[in-house]
């Protein structure tokens, strides 16, 4: 009987990537409170509404991006279809930032998390993890004893 519990079986690279992900969530967030506080002081060109309503969006958005980090660090699975949809979207903004924008620093950085989150979300170790809700009682790196090779 092992003595492990599912938070100690998830792999290393679903908690660097829940990291990763929780990352970018907070930096929204605390992006979403910097547009609220700057509509508030009504300072800059656009309308106060505009202001809100793109907090709001933010928040939203990147709140269900914050949850499926936290579920990742917890070890839920289902924390991983978001953050991969979440970093597919966040490709072409750091694209983006990196030429058209011309703010290679901050599409730089963006690179530094998108990346290796969307790697990590795809490595051996996390799909192994996936497949032990359709295979439980298989070991990680066994290998059927009856299969045919010329069956696949």
């Amino acid at each position: 009987m092992s003595t492990e519990t599912p938070r100690s079986k998830v792999p290393t690279t679903v908690r660097i990537a829940g990291q990763l992900v929780v990352v970018e969530g907070l930096v929204a967030i605390g992006f979403a409170v910097y547009s609220v506080i700057r509509a508030a002081s009504g300072e800059h060109d656009q309308s106060v509404t505009n202001g809100y309503g793109f907090a709001l969006w933010l928040s939203i958005l990147f709140g269900g991006v914050l949850a499926a980090g936290i579920a990742l660090l917890r070890g839920a699975r289902w924390g991983r279809s978001v953050a991969v949809v979440a970093q597919l979207l966040l490709l072409p903004v750091v694209w983006s930032l990196l030429t058209d924008s011309h703010q290679p620093l901050l599409g730089t950085l963006m690179a530094f998390v998108v990346v290796p989150a969307l790697v990590l979300l795809f490595s051996p170790p996390t799909t192994r993890w996936l497949a032990r809700d359709y295979a439980p009682d298989v070991e990680p790196d066994a290998e059927p004893e009856d299969r045919d090779p010329r069956a696949s």
